[in-house]
């Protein structure tokens, strides 16, 4: 089954500018199968599981948290669960300020503490050109990492796999999926 969807959204419950049911919504007009919310740990509010397992919704749907780690600097790390399942993704590496190598670097000190699953290679839905050439060894995710209306949308991944948060998962690890782009 074709599938579509975003493994990085935020919402009212961190600095998202859109409650949960509002995210899901937007996603859903556009078509989108499944989507992960992705609140930043260091600004959930409380009630946060709560409220995206309140979500009324006819895509699949995906508790995450978005980990700030400090790894020679700050950088960001998605938790999904699924249902037995979990993915780490290395988030937006062109955010950062750093180069190429440096972003290796900090991937290497990462997988020291987590299992890292993939790597996001776009900066809020655009495309980043220097780090999709990069040979990590991890498939490269896109995304559009939505904070408003205004970026839902730009960035996504579609796959061909069973509608069921464990084999989007594994999709993804397998890097069964393609990258997609307005």
């Amino acid at each position: 089954m074709l599938l579509k969807g975003c493994l990085h959204t935020h919402t009212t419950y961190s600095d998202g500018k859109l409650t949960p049911q509002e995210v899901a919504d937007a996603y859903s007009r556009l078509g989108y199968d499944f989507i992960a919310f992705t609140d930043h740990d260091y600004l959930l509010k409380k009630n946060y599981r709560q409220a995206i397992e309140s979500v009324d919704s006819d895509m699949i749907i995906f508790y995450g948290v978005e980990l700030t780690v400090f790894v020679k600097g700050y950088v960001h790390v998605n938790l999904i669960e699924g249902d037995k399942e979990e993915l780490y993704i290395f988030n937006h590496i062109g955010e950062y300020d750093i180069t190429p190598a440096q972003a290796e670097d900090r991937l290497r000190e990462l997988e020291q503490q987590f299992p890292i699953g993939a790597v996001e290679i776009t900066s809020k839905g655009f495309r980043e050109k220097d780090f999709e050439k990069l040979e990590l060894g991890y498939p490269m995710i896109a995304s559009d990492d939505s904070h408003d209306r205004v970026n839902v949308g730009r960035a996504w991944i579609e796959m061909d796999a069973e509608r069921s948060k464990d084999a989007i998962i594994q999709a993804v690890k397998e890097g069964d999926f393609w990258n997609c782009y307005v």
